[in-house]
């Protein structure tokens, strides 16, 4: 009788307790190319002629996310740089419009705008720019933020990171973050 009780009062237990534990799942966003607060690979960073402080292939990195709220509508993923200019702040890339289906991203997908509409980034493209520190700047955090909003997915093309956090404010569901290190 004594064990019945234990087994009664455990199944009980994680029968009220299994709803909440599915409203606690974590909205994450993760890369299966490094880890956070890791280096990111030089393939990764910028390919600019014109500069030389843009010493990769511009190749955008994969990332993946899962728990998005259950009301998501469109997502939107932001990569900026505080550190750089010279701490002014440098913006990568600003997508939005993303599906709520979407759970991620391929290799590449963000450097070829594929899955999501084009904001423009601080170089003024609408894709992926990769990082560029100059040397001796140290590994820059290249802050990758994907926010999952009650927003259908129609903004207009050409969004700034600011002018997007306008049209966000009050419809942000959740966010997630990733950051990723370059320096050379």
């Amino acid at each position: 009788m004594r064990l019945f009780c234990r087994v009664s009062l455990c199944s009980a237990l994680l029968v009220c307790t299994a709803p909440a534990l599915a409203d606690d799942l974590l909205f994450i966003l993760q890369s299966p190319a490094f880890a956070d607060n890791a280096l990111l690979e030089r393939k990764f960073a910028g390919n600019n002629p014109d500069s030389p402080n843009c010493t990769g292939q511009n190749s955008s990195p994969p990332l993946v996310w899962s728990n998005a709220p259950a009301s998501t509508q469109s997502l939107a993923l932001i990569v900026h740089d505080p550190e750089g200019s010279k701490g002014l702040g440098v913006t990568h890339l600003v997508a939005y419009n993303i599906p709520a289906s979407t759970t991620g991203f391929a290799l590449n997908a963000l450097r070829d705008g594929k899955g999501f509409t084009g904001g423009k980034n601080t170089p003024g493209t609408a894709s992926w720019y990769g990082p560029c520190p100059p040397p001796g700047s140290g590994a820059h955090h290249y802050t990758f933020t994907l926010i999952a909003t009650d927003l259908p997915p129609t903004l207009p093309a050409g969004l700034t990171r600011e002018a997007l956090f306008e049209k966000l404010k009050g419809h942000q569901l959740a966010a997630a973050g990733l950051i990723g290190r370059f320096g050379q």
